[in-house]
């Protein structure tokens, strides 16, 4: 008897386990497949990924942002900025990334730290006891929305624009970012 509620409760335990882990993957998501062109757009194009990021510092700082672009004018440059969400009457419009367009008209230009601090989290990066970086910061980031994320050329009339989605910090992020606070990689100033 005991041998039988001994494997009923650890059979309960792996079917209980394996059902929270499937709930946590449903919520949480996998990666999903790279977007792609759109074949039928002959003109510039531009795409962002991840196209929806949250404003926890932690997973700012621990997320790629890469935009990439076509049709555009071979070895020509072209300046990224996000467009949108007003604020006391203005207009949000803060660069984020540059890029060099290749020989096929094509680019790939990452959103680098410098832009992810001072410009999405409107912070700074500073330095703690140890010489590490910190970032200090010292003003809310910039406001939740849906921005235009604009590719302009900076030699050629070209333009080419896509939709980026800002959104708060999760409960995770929060957490992400206290714990960040405990360690001493992020302040208030």
């Amino acid at each position: 008897m005991r041998v039988m509620k001994r494997w009923l409760s650890s059979e309960i335990c792996i079917k209980g386990g394996l059902i929270f882990i499937s709930l946590i993957l449903m919520f949480v998501g996998c990666a999903s497949s790279p977007k792609e062109f759109d074949p039928k757009i002959t003109g510039p194009q531009l795409i962002v990924e991840p196209d929806t990021i949250r404003l926890g510092v932690a997973k700012v700082m621990g997320t790629q942002i890469v935009f990439r672009g076509k049709g555009f004018v071979p070895e020509d440059s072209v300046f990224i900025s996000l467009v949108g969400v007003k604020k006391k009457d203005q207009v949000v419009d803060v660069p984020v990334a540059d890029g060099n367009v290749d020989k096929n008209g094509a680019f790939t230009a990452k959103v680098g730290t410098l832009a992810k601090v001072g410009e999405l989290l409107r912070a700074e990066i500073g330095s703690n006891k140890k010489m590490e970086n910190v970032i200090m910061l010292s003003e809310p980031p910039i406001p939740e929305g849906v921005y235009t994320a604009r590719a302009v050329s900076m030699e050629s009339d070209k333009k080419a624009e896509c939709k980026l989605v800002i959104k708060g910090p999760s409960v995770l992020d929060r957490l992400k970012d206290w714990m960040g606070g405990l360690l001493g990689k992020i302040k208030k100033k």
